[in-house]
This record gives structure tokens, C-alpha cells and sequence, in this order.
């Protein structure tokens, strides 16, 4: 299995509780430095699951664009060479530009693009399972609009 957390905030607890499973891939985008302030690029995880969490911090006024590069440079990469038999989204929708908790830049179509990469990835990997879990998005319209396009990008 593998877990992708987009939500604006460090998914620590997640991190936490699959920071020494290697049968576990673990990757994060965030702002950072932010609340709760973990989520650095060198915790990578410890023990057997040294190396099977891939955090990518994200500087306050990040755009599309580099959370795509993210994607396609460390992401998209990771999830090939682990090639997991189930995809995870911790689907929170709070780095949307309107949205007012943070300094992050998507669209709705930024959310629409992650998961058809992802998407993508469960068709040649995990026979096209997939789970999305609705984390946050505190501006109700762009949350609306985030949703539609990742729910879009799924079917």
C-alpha cells in the first residue's frame, strides 16, 4: 500500500505510524516549514522502513507547477520503483489558493491533474484500487470545486 497525503499540513501521525514498515510508502506534501512543523525532506523513516517515507516540503507560495515537478520528479518515480498494490489519498483540499489556513497556490484543476498522475499509477499497479479520504478545505467553495475536479479526474 501506499499513502499520499496532499493536505496542507504534515500528515505526522501517519508518518508516525508507518515510520519503521517497509511494506508501507509514505509520501507527503506540505508546507513547510508549518503546523505541526515536522514533514522534512530527511525523514525518510527508520529501521526496515528506512527510505519508505518520501516527505516533499513545500515552500509558502508554491503553485501547481511545483507540486506537478514534486510529482514527477520524486513522486511518480517512488511509486514505480515500489509499485504498491493499493493507493491511498489523504485527500485534504486546503492548499487551494482561496483557501484561508495557508500560503499554498492550487486550483481545483491542480487536484484534478495529482490524481489522474495517480490514477495512473493504480491502473498499472493496483488493478486500478484506489481509496480517497476527505481530509479538509476550510473555504467551502474551493473545497466544492477541489472535490468535483478530484472525483472527475476518478471516474
Amino acid at each position: 500500500m501506499a499513502i499520499i497525503d496532499w493536505d496542507v499540513h504534515h500528515g505526522n501521525g501517519t508518518q508516525e505510524i508507518f515510520y519503521d514498515d517497509d511494506s508501507v510508502l509514505y509520501i507527503s506534501l506540505h508546507q513547510f516549514p508549518f503546523y505541526p512543523g515536522t514533514g522534512s525532506a530527511p525523514e525518510r523513516g527508520t529501521g526496515r522502513g528506512e527510505g519508505f517515507t518520501l516527505n516533499c516540503p513545500m515552500g509558502a507560495g508554491s503553485v501547481e507547477k511545483d507540486y506537478l515537478n514534486a510529482f514527477q520528479t520524486q513522486i511518480i518515480p517512488a511509486l514505480h520503483r515500489f509499485q504498491p498494490e493499493l493507493l491511498v489519498i489523504s485527500a485534504g483540499f486546503d492548499a487551494h489558493r482561496d483557501d484561508p489556513l495557508a500560503d499554498i497556490h492550487l486550483t481545483e484543476e491542480s487536484y484534478g491533474r495529482m490524481t489522474q498522475f495517480l490514477m495512473e499509477i493504480a491502473g498499472q499497479y493496483c488493478g486500478g484500487r484506489i481509496v480517497s479520504v476527505l481530509e479538509g478545505g476550510y473555504h467551502l467553495q474551493a473545497l466544492a470545486k477541489s472535490v468535483e475536479a478530484h472525483l472527475r479526474a476518478m471516474s
